[in-house]
């Protein structure tokens, strides 16, 4: 029999972390899955990811194949497990065969005879592709979008890095969403074996700050400026807010960094978020003497005032 490198199969390298061996095993398994990629030898190759998998990820199996793989062994080298060997691997293996029914019959499913020669059976523990139908697994990945997205909702196409690779996805965004929520794709998980549904795609999200609004839970706070006589004589401008502009009313005798409260403008939900209005009065330049003696006529009409006292 030929000598398997899972190492080679996973295509990680040999001091590779359970995670990273997770990770490999998930991306292949999602493209090599025999219930979504019908090319010719889609299946075989499964079933190799598979029994890889089922071996390196198990630290007692793992040990026993690095000490043997340290002999030199390489893929495809002719094979013969060492005298004795069941009798020196580590761990308590039950060393029974297992059936090999899987995918498509009794002898389609079972994992190969180096396997076999090696570990003698699973055992009951490994890879899915032995047991019945199972679910996949979820898959949790993370998703940023702007903060208009996050207002508006609708549809959006996300680039995405999961367990399961690069993908590109469309996703609906639900109008109002906020950091830390969580979108479920049904699906878009890890694969199910032997026929069984796959698990889902679990995105939580995280809102961008934005340049001109700030998000505090579902109240959306702004900054606008208003002109000094408006601040002092009252005045009706016009205030963004995501979902556009709105008049706002300013108080006579407002001052710079009062808030005022547009109730409903912010996040919509079950219960909107209200807008926070910062004003920021602005002084115009006195950059000509028309503008200077305007200035000078404003100090003389407030005699007496003192902004610092």
């Amino acid at each position: 029999m030929e000598f398997q490198d899972y190492y080679k199969t996973l295509g990680v390298k040999q001091g590779a972390g359970d995670d990273e061996i997770k990770a490999a095993y998930r991306k292949l398994a999602r493209k090599y899955h025999p219930d979504r990629n019908k090319e010719p030898g889609a299946e075989d190759k499964f079933k190799a990811i598979s029994e890889a998998y089922e071996v390196l990820h198990d630290k007692q199996k793992r040990a026993s194949y690095d000490n043997l793989r340290a002999g030199g062994y390489r893929a495809g080298d002719n094979f013969r497990p060492p005298p004795g060997w069941q009798q020196q691997a580590p761990g308590g293996f039950e060393f029974r065969s297992p059936g090999r029914g899987g995918f498509g019959g009794d002898d389609a499913g079972g994992f190969s005879d180096f396997f076999e020669s090696l570990f003698g059976g699973r055992g009951g523990a490994g890879p899915r592709a032995q047991r019945g139908p199972m679910r996949g697994n979820n898959v949790r990945a993370g998703v940023e979008i702007d903060l208009r997205t996050a207002y508006a909702g609708g549809k959006q196409r996300l680039g995405l890095r999961d367990a399961t690779g690069e993908r590109t996805l469309e996703v609906n965004i639900p109008a109002g969403i906020t950091t830390g929520k969580v979108i479920r794709l049904a699906g878009q998980g890890e694969p199910g074996y032997n026929g069984a549904a796959a698990g889902d795609l679990l995105l939580e999200v995280q809102v961008r700050d934005d340049p001109q609004f700030k998000l505090h839970d579902r109240d959306v706070e702004v900054e606008v400026a208003v002109a000094p006589w408006e601040a002092a004589l009252g005045a009706k401008v016009p205030v963004p807010t995501l979902g556009g502009n709105v008049e706002l009313r300013i108080p006579a005798g407002s001052r710079s960094g009062r808030k005022l409260r547009l109730k409903g403008r912010g996040m919509p939900g079950r219960t909107p978020g209200d807008q926070i209005v910062t004003l920021s009065i602005q002084t115009p330049m006195a950059d000509s003497d028309k503008a200077k003696a305007a200035y000078s006529d404003f100090e003389k009409a407030f005699d007496g005032f003192d902004p610092r006292g």
